[in-house]
């Protein structure tokens, strides 16, 4: 897999590839649950990109078009560590992996009434150098992939509840449930919805991200935190730039059992670690 460079109007926007391995009942259209299951190879949520806009993407150094500011200078090799559908019972742990080995992650955060009481959490993670991104308030496809309005609805509500412990308005990262080539919205909004909240991100002066290494942590069988760390492994292959999908839920404890492994094969190959700000600052 690459790791894809856009550019529009003059930002350079970051895009994972995905994976796209199916399960035999979702291809076969079994089981349709309205809140999509967590993980990485459901082909619903992992369709091929459509790579026609994009470019490979050029050392992150090199001069940028004439008329548009230099990209910041980054390492040769860098990793985000990336954490989605928090945060829960399980985030001190994670924050205490990513602590104790001086690492800043990104966290793309939900509130969904479920895990109202750790919300609080997130001071704790910002006043730490983490992260804070937006990923849904309801995380019910069903819900948010009805239209454009009803995302942004969602957005909104997500920024409300979590404004009392971190600077929601500022907050300009977000991830889609899914990601941003999910089809499983195709059955809610139709098939330009994802292309069009895209592009509706971008004209907000926002940034969407993707990932290009899942650790494959939210899949079925609760995987242990050997296998988790061997994914990561694995998924990162060959690649110099990588952001890593991870899940900071209540039922991804052994992600936090995996992380020192993982940072510190990381760290053994070079890598930097970098927030998802830090990769793509934003004007």
């Amino acid at each position: 897999m690459k790791l894809f460079v856009r550019r529009t109007g003059g930002r350079i926007g970051l895009w994972g590839g995905l994976l796209a391995a199916a399960l035999a009942a979702f291809a076969a259209g079994w089981l349709v649950p309205v809140r999509a299951p967590a993980g990485c190879k459901l082909n619903e949520l992992t369709a091929a990109p459509d790579f026609s806009p994009f470019s490979p993407a050029a050392p992150v150094v090199a001069a940028s078009d004439a008329g548009t500011p230099a990209a910041p200078s980054l390492p040769e090799k860098w990793v985000c560590l990336t954490f989605d559908d928090g945060p829960s019972k399980t985030t001190p742990e994670v924050l205490a992996a990513l602590d104790a080995a001086g690492v800043h992650g990104t966290f793309f955060v939900v509130a969904t009434g479920y895990n109202e009481k750790y919300l609080p959490l997130l001071t704790q993670a910002a006043a730490a150098g983490h992260q804070i991104a937006l990923h849904s308030a309801s995380h019910e496809y069903s819900d948010i992939y009805r239209s454009s309005a009803a995302y942004w609805k969602d957005i909104t509500l997500l920024k409300e509840r979590i404004a009392p412990y971190v600077d929601a308005e500022n907050i300009r990262y977000l991830r889609f449930p899914g990601g941003s080539t999910n089809t499983v919205s195709r059955r809610y909004g139709g098939k330009g919805l994802m292309p069009q909240l895209k592009t509706e991100v971008e004209q907000r002066g926002w940034q969407w991200v993707d990932w290009n290494v899942c650790a494959e942590d939210a899949v079925g069988g609760h995987p242990s935190a050997d296998t988790i760390y061997r994914n990561v492994v694995r998924e990162t292959g060959e690649q110099t730039h990588c952001v890593v999908l991870m899940h900071d839920s209540a039922t991804t404890r052994t992600t936090a059992e995996a992380l020192p492994d993982i940072i510190r094969w990381y760290t053994d190959n070079g890598y930097t670690f970098l927030t998802v700000a830090e990769t793509l600052p934003l004007g």
